[in-house]
């Protein structure tokens, strides 16, 4: 008795077809095979280049531009890398992520930025690639072109493995830096930027300083100085200025209390966050509800961040939001500590807006820290911050 074949709508009729035949040379083989025969005058660009770069670093490094060139040199590798990668993306469908960017405009000084190019990993590695590149390019080059003559039934099979080594090749050396190098160079940069909101803040009190009690004290001295000469022979004059300089003296103790506030406020010190929160709340020219809810008291760094940047934003509120209503949120969640603060103004808040939304991020980040800006036009504004929680240490 003859089988016969499941009928044609049987489910069972998948099972005895066979796969459609797969030309050797499809659209991917053919995409490796030009993939390997680019790699050659690609690999003379990049090994000429990395030469140029290493050459002219060396000889001119003791002279004033040897450096400097040598950092935009690794700048320029970055960009041969970033070719390269789509170049692989396009021809070899390797999907690598492009590497983090050097965070040079949030740096301190020239000298900080120029340190940060030369020890960029990025670009050495792509130097790196490129010297290595020129003898794998010489061969991958001349196998793949003889073999599309003599070998044409096995170049398939060839130029597959030729290309995972490419492949390999590119994912190690043209992969982003690993999340320690990222966090090193991050690191250092916030380290820039607290040294120069440190020195900033000193420049800002000397200023106080010097423009308001100090010049008030100045006035105050040369008042009593005449007030004593007059003393003897025109009491009542000399009453006068000792009551106008009494009235100085109240004012320059005011604008003590005022800077003082401004580096760390007393109350703050004192009751914690959420009598200070409620303290320029209640300055505000927005009437502002406060909420706080924390297990314990955070760091005194943390803390005073978490204020300072409370206070700016509430100032920002007061200048340009023109708001009916605002609000502050504090809480401890997930080992962080979450800042929020919403106004139902104008909206139109941005980084670049010239209202210190900038400084903060700079300024948390320095610290580890998140910050987030949600301002549509029309409204309403939301500001999350995100700090991490340490315990105080008393």
């Amino acid at each position: 008795m003859t089988p016969t074949s499941p009928a044609a709508g049987d489910p069972r009729a998948a099972l005895h077809r066979l796969p459609p035949p797969r030309p050797a040379y499809d659209v991917h083989t053919w995409k490796e095979i030009l993939h390997l025969l680019l790699n050659l005058p690609v690999a003379v660009v990049g090994f000429t280049y990395a030469f140029v770069v290493v050459v002219a670093g060396g000889v001119l490094s003791l002279t004033a531009i040897g450096l400097p060139l040598l950092a935009l040199s690794l700048l320029g590798s970055r960009q041969l890398g970033k070719l390269e990668r789509a170049r692989a993306r396009k021809l070899l469908g390797v999907r690598v992520e492009e590497p983090t960017p050097l965070p040079l405009a949030r740096s301190g000084g020239p000298m900080q930025r120029l340190w940060m190019a030369l020890k960029d990993p990025v670009g050495w590695r792509t130097l790196l690639y490129d010297v290595i590149r020129l003898p794998w390019g010489v061969l991958t080059f001349c196998t793949t072109l003889v073999s599309l003559v003599v070998l044409w039934p096995v170049l398939p099979y060839l130029s597959r493995g030729l290309a995972n080594l490419d492949r390999a090749m590119v994912r190690g050396l043209l992969s982003p830096s690993d999340e320690l190098e990222r966090r090193i160079a991050e690191l250092e940069s916030d380290r820039g930027i607290v040294v120069d909101t440190a020195a900033a803040d000193l420049r800002r009190i000397e200023r106080d300083l010097h423009d308001g009690a100090q010049a008030r004290l100045v006035s105050l001295a040369m008042g009593l100085g005449l007030a004593r000469e007059k003393l003897l022979e025109d009491p009542d004059t000399a009453a006068a200025m000792v009551d106008e300089a009494h009235g100085e003296v109240k004012l320059a103790l005011q604008e003590l209390r005022d800077l003082a506030r401004g580096i760390h406020p007393a109350v703050l010190t004192d009751r914690g966050l959420d009598a200070a929160l409620s303290a320029i709340a209640a300055r505000c020219t927005v009437p502002v509800r406060v909420a706080v809810d924390l297990p314990a008291r955070p760091a005194q760094a943390i803390e005073g961040i978490a204020y300072f940047t409370v206070s700016e934003l509430l100032q920002n509120i007061s200048k340009h939001s023109r708001a009916r209503t605002a609000s502050v949120d504090v809480r401890h969640a997930d080992g962080r500590l979450l800042v929020r603060v919403t106004d139902d103004g104008v909206g139109g808040a941005r980084f670049d807006g010239g209202s210190g939304m900038r400084g903060l991020a700079e300024r948390l980040g320095a610290v580890d820290g998140r910050f987030a800006v949600d301002s549509p036009a029309g409204g309403p504004t939301v500001v999350t911050a995100e700090l991490p929680w340490r315990d105080r240490q008393e």
